[in-house]
């Protein structure tokens, strides 16, 4: 009885020590894992995520057979397939693509981020890709505002994380919270705000789709150009670099042009 309990003994111990080498060992894969480069992570899997709207035309929106386009999506789609990979887009409002971001969900933000110093502070951003400016949009009936400076005291609807937000709050408006371009024309249309500081480009194309029939208008418009670019996490320098050599030789080639006159019959990607 002896000999068999002393080998039962040292048969659980031969099973501990397994157990206890097993784990070590993928403990070992893990580190390993973490080691990598997002760039290296995204060349393993073959896909780039991208975080974007997809209800902000001309920019990131479906069209009529539900297809994912719009000039953020092909000037990203192209980016993707020059650095190798296939670009695979998580649709996401605009209020919650940061969080998206910082919690890992994609790997950048395609959907006009302007380059701002408070963003630079916690986020990477590549080399702009788009230069537009701000404009102030009312309803077809108003005769109040007519400037930026008649913003004061009034309601304008906007994204809060937005360029155009900080825009508007600096005029004096009361700021009415949306989530994108889209429901901030709804309430312009319907009455229920006064304004909204937003793209112009995204304007002209919500006038040049409505026609005589659009209800709101233009009405000031500012001259200084904004930039935009792809935003990532902060220390990815690697990701970061490889999307700029995208963009640059999209640039050299005619290619990012070519893309911007198919959208907006100019080219965008210069000042």
């Amino acid at each position: 009885m002896k000999k068999y309990g002393a080998l039962l003994i040292m048969s659980l111990f031969i099973l501990i020590l397994a157990a206890c080498g097993s784990g070590e060992s993928d403990n070992s894969g893990d580190e390993a894992a973490s080691d990598q480069s997002v760039l290296d992570q995204i060349k393993e899997k073959g896909v780039l995520t991208i975080g974007t709207e997809g209800t902000y035309a001309p920019y990131t929106f479906h069209n009529d057979q539900g297809e994912l386009t719009g000039y953020d999506v092909e000037v990203a789609r192209e980016v993707a397939k020059r650095m190798g990979v296939e670009a695979e887009f998580k649709e996401t409002k605009w209020d919650a693509m940061f969080a998206g971001l910082n919690s890992e969900r994609f790997d950048m933000i395609a959907n006009q981020v302007g380059i701002k110093p408070d963003r630079e502070e916690k986020y990477n951003f590549s080399i702009p890709y788009t230069y537009t400016s701000a404009v102030l949009v009312t309803n077809k009936n108003n005769e109040e505002i007519k400037s930026f400076e008649d913003l004061e005291g009034k309601t304008s609807a906007q994204s809060l994380t937005s360029n155009y937000s900080t825009i508007a709050e600096s005029h004096g408006a009361e700021i009415e919270s949306v989530e994108g371009f889209n429901p901030a024309m709804q309430l312009l249309a319907n009455g229920r705000v006064d304004a909204t500081v937003n793209d112009r480009l995204s304007v002209l194309d919500y006038l040049n789709e409505q026609g005589e029939s659009a209800p709101v208008q233009i009405v000031d418009k500012k001259e200084e150009a904004s930039e935009t670019a792809m935003m990532f996490r902060e220390n990815n320098p690697e990701l970061v670099k490889a999307v700029n050599e995208a963009l640059k030789s999209m640039k050299e080639d005619g290619t990012l042009t070519e893309i911007s006159k198919k959208w907006f019959n100019e080219d965008v990607s210069v000042k």
